[in-house]
């Protein structure tokens, strides 16, 4: 390997040689961080300006850099900047290529800073982007489930705990439940945002500089949020990585948990929905098979998220303060997650809205009787009976249904009378689905008028996000 004369390689004034080959290739890093082209030039500039700021560079020479910086932000976006087998990471290959332009003055941008410091100003703006870029997807996928929730508004449909049939619900109501939870993993990912949006240059390799740089200007300059306290800190900390990585694996298990839904759902078994033809596949061998692959694959995608949160734990778990190079592992899971949920998000918003129900077979399975033995039980507690007794008796009740090989509904008369006396005038009424999600009224609760409520709420929420976004 060469000395680091003309190459890209930011040290190697002290070494007689440079490293060996199997240590460069395990070391070399501009294969994945070259994606952060757009930020380091951004901290260069900014650098510049700051340089300049402190008396360190004349305003031709910021200037010449700046420009040169610009030239160079137009090789990355037309993909035809040079990179060379030599340069180590992106930061040495864009120092190298400034040098090769300008001469002395290239090499005078690396007065004051470190990779330590910027690397982890480009991650924190590549991943404060990110944020954005995230919610805008997760906000698609909330409007899918908004329109599908406010089209099926009050259909009945069957809702489970234990993949058991529990209690009926309308189907706007269930279809909310995930705009909801998704709201949660919107809050986290924008709380994550918060964190990252904090500026770091200044602080050098660990302890900052002694060249008067102004760490305020520079998160001016990046529009970042204000400098972090310690510069220690600065350079050592990924925890607001870990935070977006861990929101994103969050996420992810939120839309796995839908993809199972939707795979449940569709099955023949169930039959409760249909997806769309873009969204479903055949089989290579079978004929008749109408496969819902990308419910399947949101689900297989989950683990891989899950995975690079672990990855990225693991990293950091064991190190001291402050940079150490196990941190150059911070990267790929962040990248790695935050393109899975870029695949993810936009096929799972469009498999939604493609959905259509089966009207009949939800009701139908949301008309069991047995699921309204909770409503028998409330009523009789209003009737003044302690609910462990009403839990008994309605229990029993349930009980001499199924011995008889009937239902509820199918139950004489004196049955259920000898339970409690006013119970067979309210019995049609206590087993009727409608009328069991009608008296569910509360706030946050599945009755019609409730879940208009929460309709609006959700459209009002979903607007919230957009503009966040």
């Amino acid at each position: 390997m060469s000395d680091a004369t003309g190459s890209g390689r930011l040290w190697g004034g002290r070494f007689t040689s440079g490293p060996e080959a199997s240590a460069w290739a395990l070391g070399v890093s501009t294969g994945f961080d070259v994606r952060l082209w757009r930020e380091d030039l951004a901290g260069s500039r900014a650098h510049a300006g700051a340089l300049h700021r402190a008396g360190l560079l004349s305003a031709e020479d910021r200037d010449a850099l700046v420009a040169a910086l610009d030239r160079c932000a137009d090789l990355f976006a037309s993909d035809a900047f040079p990179l060379l087998p030599t340069d180590e990471d992106l930061h040495g290959a864009i120092e190298r290529w400034l040098v090769e332009e300008l001469g002395d003055l290239g090499g005078r941008l690396r007065a004051g800073r470190s990779r330590n410091d910027q690397i982890v100003s480009d991650v924190r703006r590549w991943a404060r982007d990110a944020c954005d870029v995230v919610v805008a997807g997760i906000g698609d996928l909330q409007a899918a489930l908004l329109e599908r929730a406010e089209a099926h508004l009050d259909w009945l449909a069957p809702a489970y705990t234990h993949l058991q049939r529990a209690q009926p619900v309308l189907l706007g109501h269930h279809l909310l439940a995930w705009f909801w939870m998704l709201a949660r993993d919107v809050e986290r990912v924008e709380g994550a945002r918060g964190r990252l949006d904090r500026s770091v240059l200044g602080s050098g390799a660990l302890a900052g500089q002694t060249l008067g740089l102004d760490p305020e200007g520079y998160a001016a300059d990046l529009g970042m949020g204000a400098p972090l306290e310690n510069s220690l800190d600065a350079v050592a900390s990924r925890d607001a990585v870990l935070e977006l990585v861990g929101a994103l694996a969050i996420l992810a298990v939120t839309l796995s948990r839908l993809g199972e839904e939707l795979v449940l759902w569709t099955t023949s078994e169930f039959g409760f929905a249909r997806l769309g033809d873009g969204y479903s596949t055949g089989s290579s061998m079978m004929p008749q098979k109408r496969n819902p692959d990308v419910a399947e694959l949101v689900r297989g995608k989950a683990g891989r998220v899950v995975g690079d949160l672990v990855a990225l734990l693991t990293t950091v778990k064991g190190l001291p303060m402050t940079y150490d190079r196990d941190l150059q592992e911070d990267k790929e899971p962040l990248f790695d997650a935050v393109d899975t949920l870029g695949l993810v998000l936009p096929a799972l918003a469009g498999a939604v809205a493609s959905l259509s129900f089966d009207r009949e077979r939800l009701a139908a399975a949301a008309d069991d009787p047995a699921a309204l033995a909770t409503d028998v039980a409330e009523f009789l507690v209003r009737a003044g009976v302690p609910f462990r007794t009403a839990h008994e008796a309605v229990g029993g009740l349930v009980r001499a249904a199924e011995e008889r090989g009937t239902d509820l509904r199918g139950l004489p008369s004196d049955v259920v009378a000898a339970v409690h006396p006013d119970l067979p005038a309210r019995w049609d009424e206590l087993l009727d689905p409608r009328a069991a999600t009608d008296r569910r009224d509360g706030s946050n609760g599945t009755a019609a008028a409730s879940v208009r409520a929460q309709l609006a709420r959700a459209r009002t929420r979903i607007g919230r996000t957009a503009t966040s976004g």
